[in-house]
C-alpha cells in the first residue's frame, strides 16, 4: 500500500469519527435547565392562644393555652409573644378569663385577671350574683374533697327545743341547694397600700348566691353551724343541670318583706312574716 492510499484511509477514518461525535451530540438533545424559584417566607412569631373555648371566669391551665405561629405583620402589641414572655405557660396558669375567649384567639392581658390584681373575684361573678363568705364546719373546711367550681348543698345544724320538753335536740336542715363554690378554706386579703392580694387558709367558703339568698345565708349563719354537702357532677345527666342556679329550700323560699300591719317573728334565728290582713 502506497503512502497516498494510507493518507486517504486516515482522512476517511478521521472524518467518520468526527461525524459520529457530532451525530451523538445531536441525538442526545439539549440539556434541560431546571429553574428554581425561591418563594419568600412570611416572617412568623409565636403567640399565646386559647386551645379551647374559655368561659368567663374559667381558669387557664396548661391544656387550655398553647403557642401558635402568627404572621409578624399582623402582630398586635397587646398579644402575648414567646419572645417577650418565654415562661407564659407558667406565668398565666393561675389567671382567669375576664371575658369569654374563643378557640384559637390570641390572649391579651386585658382579657385576663390574675389573683394579685384588683377585681379578681368580681371578674368571675355572673351578672346579678354575689360572692359571700361564710364560716363552715371544720370537717367541711379541711376535708379537701370540696374544691372551687364544685356544687354543694348548704346544711344548717343547730340545737332546738325538744318537742317533748326534754331539753335541746340537734336539728339539721338544708338551706340552699346547688350552690357554686368560688373558693374554699381560703381568705383573700388585699394588703394595705398595695395591689397585692394574699390568700390564707381559714374555715370559710365563698359561695355564689343571688341577693336574697345572700340575706338568708347571713341570717341563718348566726343560728348554728353551716356544713357543705358535695353534689355529684352527674346529677344532671348528659344534658347537665336543667336549672344551674342555686335554690333556696322550701322553708326559706319566697322570703317576704314585712309591710304595715304585718307581724315579724324570729324563731331560732329564722324570720317569719305573718300578714294580719
Amino acid at each position: 500500500m502506497n503512502k497516498t492510499r494510507i493518507l486517504i484511509l486516515g482522512l476517511a477514518i478521521g472524518s467518520a469519527a468526527i461525524a459520529g461525535i457530532m451525530a451523538k451530540g445531536m441525538l442526545g438533545g439539549k440539556k434541560t435547565i431546571k429553574e428554581v424559584v425561591e418563594v419568600n417566607k412570611v416572617p412568623m412569631v409565636q403567640v399565646l392562644v386559647a386551645a379551647k373555648d374559655l368561659a368567663m371566669g374559667e381558669r387557664l391551665i396548661e391544656s387550655t393555652i398553647n403557642w401558635r405561629d402568627w404572621p409578624k405583620a399582623n402582630l398586635s402589641e397587646a398579644m402575648i409573644t414567646k419572645a417577650a414572655h418565654p415562661d407564659a405557660l407558667e406565668e398565666f396558669k393561675t389567671a382567669r378569663a375576664r371575658l369569654p375567649i374563643f378557640l384559637g384567639e390570641p390572649l391579651v392581658e386585658r382579657k385576663l385577671v390574675l389573683p394579685n390584681q384588683n377585681g379578681f373575684m368580681s371578674s368571675i361573678l355572673p351578672k346579678g350574683m354575689r360572692a359571700i363568705s361564710v364560716a363552715i364546719s371544720e370537717r367541711s373546711a379541711v376535708s379537701g374533697f370540696i374544691l372551687p367550681n364544685d356544687r354543694v348543698d348548704v346544711i344548717l345544724t343547730r340545737k332546738v327545743d325538744d318537742p317533748d320538753g326534754k331539753g335541746k335536740v340537734v336539728h339539721s336542715e338544708t338551706v340552699l341547694t346547688n350552690v357554686k363554690v368560688l373558693a374554699i378554706n381560703q381568705t383573700f386579703r388585699q394588703e394595705a397600700n398595695s395591689d397585692k392580694v394574699t390568700v390564707t387558709e381559714g374555715k370559710t367558703a365563698v359561695l355564689e348566691l343571688d341577693p336574697i339568698q345572700s340575706e338568708v345565708i347571713t341570717m341563718v349563719e348566726s343560728a348554728g353551724e353551716l356544713s357543705l354537702s358535695l353534689r355529684s357532677i352527674a346529677e344532671g345527666g348528659d344534658q347537665g343541670l336543667q336549672d344551674d342556679r342555686p335554690l333556696l329550700s322550701d322553708k326559706f323560699n319566697n322570703k317576704k318583706k314585712p309591710t304595715s300591719g304585718d307581724r315579724v317573728f324570729v324563731r331560732y334565728g329564722v324570720e317569719s312574716v305573718i300578714t294580719s290582713r
